[in-house]
């Protein structure tokens, strides 16, 4: 259970480094826009014809400055989407689509309860009688003060729904809205209800919230030291994201009022300021105190740990380690990425890394003592001191003090660093064994021998989805399929070698039919192809990259009969019975959607159609560019390259117009969509516009089938045209018999 737990965690954490990774960009922009718009910058260096205001940079570095806000502005979206990618498993793509509706879903709910209960009128304003700052606008919608918060409730809870229904069954005439489309549909009714709990909920989180905050801002300089502590002790875990995010995004990082307005978290503290750096004296160094004291041990500190495992290593191996210490101690004064460095210590003598976290803890707080405030957008190093410090000026941040503390930790790093790896003889890079190659330990070395026991026993798990194990089979083995898609009904496969393809096995993966076309092969399962193709992509992530064996058993020469001949036996059998009287007990009238020539379907120019393994009907070859609504009915769904609608008739039933063959390839050219899914419409409106011109030029064939796609056992389709039709006019009819 705990390392379930641990493993839930790690996840978390790092599905916050998505959004995370955002904000040195964000930073960038907003840092160099600042700094080179403020007055006294250029005043300072004379540089009022080059940056002064209706320059030609000026205007850049506004824009600059705005894009810059504008990503802190909408960090909670932000959040939604990328925890949602990081902790889906699988189809990210969809779970980031969801994520986004539930985002807007929960906080227009918030907002239809705030206005039900009077607290914001009707045009928008905030009542009177409501606290400051627990209401705000969320992208133009007026909801509840969540900040990064909602986002991750959001994000954490789309991706739970996801990876519970991305490959959810519905039953035949819902299963187009099966699988990954099913993940948004249910994340708007589930979020629909989250907002309307939160209304209620959330104002006594918030108030835990700013309490949990007051208590951290109010333990002064040793809860700063604590907070350093703890963030650098859980870097070995690959938790601190999860710690130190709530303090520099939410509320529990602090609150100001910066430009007339409420902001939460020591981060966008910094950056509101930044923004508004003319109208600031000193950046705050309350909001600072979770980041400013990184760069004292980034730039300074670890450089010198990294010295003193240079001047310990081996004479012999001091070149290869010199070499390999210094781009790592670069890295860190520059970019503040401390993982070869820490790693390395940490991995071959721990209680190295434990002086770390005390002098790293110390850090955080010296600077807080020294009033140090220096923002961030990820980590200490120079680069961030440049934009964030030096170019805001040493009367807004107090960087110059930096200088005097990180020499003093350089000496403390070193000395410290130099006496236990001679006490106590670390293997530290350049004091390995002879036979141990020098090199720095990363993370991924670490999770290495994590996991070395578990490779075992993972390779000799049996497959959990045995369907797709036999698809994959009856296609000649992984090895054999070179791309997997699917259309409205059929998998369609491209196979290196086609002789390796076992229609036998195919067939018990209850398909309703197989086609074949050179290297390529459609599977033909129906409208919920679309999760056997999700369960086949992610069980060919992990299955052995070869070729299936080929077939040792004889199969039954019956077995190999075609249809036609099995078809033949049937009514060989059938003749000899008498035949039984057969009554009509309802008859339901299907009409041509389209003007053209009306055919049998066994004339359609594709097995899959003509075989009647998607369903029984007929074919119309159009001649005019308008398709009608068949019957009085409901649009089921719309395919997403818009060639084929599914439609339910009022009678019960279940249709798909399929206008061309093979037009899933045009990814939706030719096609115009006149009505949306969910739609009712009646005989004779118009549903689609077809360009025949260009599917003639383009599509193998514009003959399109008109099916019932569930015809049940007591019921039979009679063909009522043949040749020249009119939309509108009778084209079959499916009888129900007692």
């Amino acid at each position: 259970m705990k390392d379930k737990i641990f493993g839930v965690l790690q996840r978390v954490g790092r599905s916050f480094m998505l959004p995370i990774a955002i904000l040195p960009v964000a930073g960038l922009l907003l840092g160099i826009g600042s700094s080179f718009t403020n007055e006294t910058t250029i005043a300072t260096y004379g540089l009022q014809k080059i940056l002064g205001s209706g320059t030609l940079l000026n205007s850049l570095l506004i824009i600059m400055n705005k894009v810059g806000s504008a990503v802190f502005d909408n960090l909670p979206l932000i959040f939604a989407v990328g925890v949602a990618i990081g902790m889906a498993k699988k189809e990210k793509e969809v779970a980031a689509l969801s994520a986004l509706i539930a985002y807007f879903v929960m906080n227009v709910a918030i907002s239809a309860m705030l206005l039900i209960n009077g607290e914001i009128t009707a045009d928008g304003q905030i009542a009177k009688d409501v606290l400051e700052g627990t209401v705000t606008s969320v992208c133009g919608i007026q909801s509840l003060q969540m900040g990064v918060f909602g986002g991750i409730i959001v994000g954490l809870g789309v991706a739970a729904l996801h990876n519970r229904f991305h490959k959810i069954v519905l039953p035949n005439a819902l299963s187009f809205f099966g699988g990954s489309r099913f993940v948004p549909i249910i994340s708007t009714i589930v979020y629909m209800f989250v907002g309307i709990l939160m209304y209620f909920v959330w104002p006594a989180v918030q108030n835990g919230i700013y309490a949990l905050g007051g208590l951290v801002t109010g333990s002064g300089y040793l809860g700063t030291l604590i907070f350093g502590i703890i963030k650098r002790a859980l870097i070995p875990f690959g938790l601190h994201h999860v710690f130190y995010m709530p303090f520099w995004q939410t509320a529990v990082g602090g609150t100001m009022e910066v430009a007339d307005q409420m902001v939460q978290g020591g981060q966008n503290i910094f950056f509101a300021q930044l923004a508004d750096s003319a109208n600031i004296a000193h950046f705050s160094a309350d909001a600072t105190r979770y980041f400013s004291g990184e760069f004292i041990f980034m730039i300074f500190g670890l450089p010198g740990a990294a010295l003193a495992m240079y001047r310990c290593a081996k004479p012999e191996k001091k070149k290869a380690a010199g070499g390999l210490l210094l781009s790592a101690a670069l890295a860190c004064m520059f970019t503040g990425i401390t993982e070869p460095l820490e790693f390395s210590f940490l991995f071959v003598a721990p209680a190295l890394f434990v002086v770390q976290v005390i002098l790293a803890g110390a850090a955080y707080m010296i600077a807080h003592m020294l009033n140090i405030a220096v923002g961030l957008t990820f980590s200490g190093g120079f680069l961030d001191l440049f934009l964030f410090g030096i170019l805001q000026g040493n009367e807004k941040t107090s960087w110059l003090r930096i200088i005097p503390v990180g020499i003093i930790y350089f000496i403390l790093y070193y000395v410290i660093f130099t006496f236990m790896i001679r006490k106590f003889d670390f293997k530290t890079p350049g004091r390995e064994d002879d036979d141990t190659e020098t090199k720095l330990y990363t993370k991924a070395d670490v999770n290495a021998r994590k996991e070395a026991g578990k490779a075992a026993g993972e390779a000799a798990t049996t497959s959990a989805d045995p369907v797709s194990e036999l698809i994959t089979k009856g296609l000649g083995g992984k090895k054999n399929i070179v791309d997997v898609d699917c259309c409205a009904t059929r998998l369609r496969i491209t196979v290196a070698q086609p002789d390796r393809v076992r229609d036998e096995l195919l067939k018990q993966t209850d398909s309703r039919g197989i086609v074949k076309k050179g290297q390529g092969v459609q599977v033909i399962y129906g409208p919920h192809v679309t999760v056997i193709k999700a369960k086949l992509e992610e069980y060919l992530e992990t299955a052995p990259n070869e070729f299936a064996e080929d077939a040792q058993e004889n199969v039954p020469e019956t077995q190999n009969n075609s249809v036609a001949e099995t078809e033949n036996v049937d009514n060989a059998a059938q003749a000899s019975v008498p035949v039984k009287e057969e009554k009509i007990r309802k008859t339901a009238i299907i009409y041509s959607p389209v003007n053209g020539i009306a055919a049998d379907l066994s004339t359609a120019p594709d097995e899959g159609f003509a075989g009647k393994m998607m369903g029984n009907g007929a074919v119309v070859t159009p001649t005019e560019g308008t398709v009608y609504a068949p019957a009085d009915g409901e649009v089921e769904f719309i395919f997403d390259t818009k060639h084929a609608i599914g439609f339910q008739t009022d009678s019960g039933i279940p249709m798909l117009l399929h206008m061309g063959i093979d037009t899933v390839k045009l990814e939706g050219k030719g096609f115009e969509i006149l009505v949306t899914e969910g739609q009712k419409v009646k005989k004779g409106e118009p549903m689609m516009k077809l360009d025949l011109e260009f599917l003639s030029a383009n599509a193998p064939s514009i003959t399109s089938p008109i099916l019932d796609t569930e015809v049940e056992d007591n019921q039979r389709i009679r063909l009522l045209a043949n040749g020249e039709i009119k939309a509108g006019e009778p084209l079959f009819a499916v009888e129900t018999l007692e």
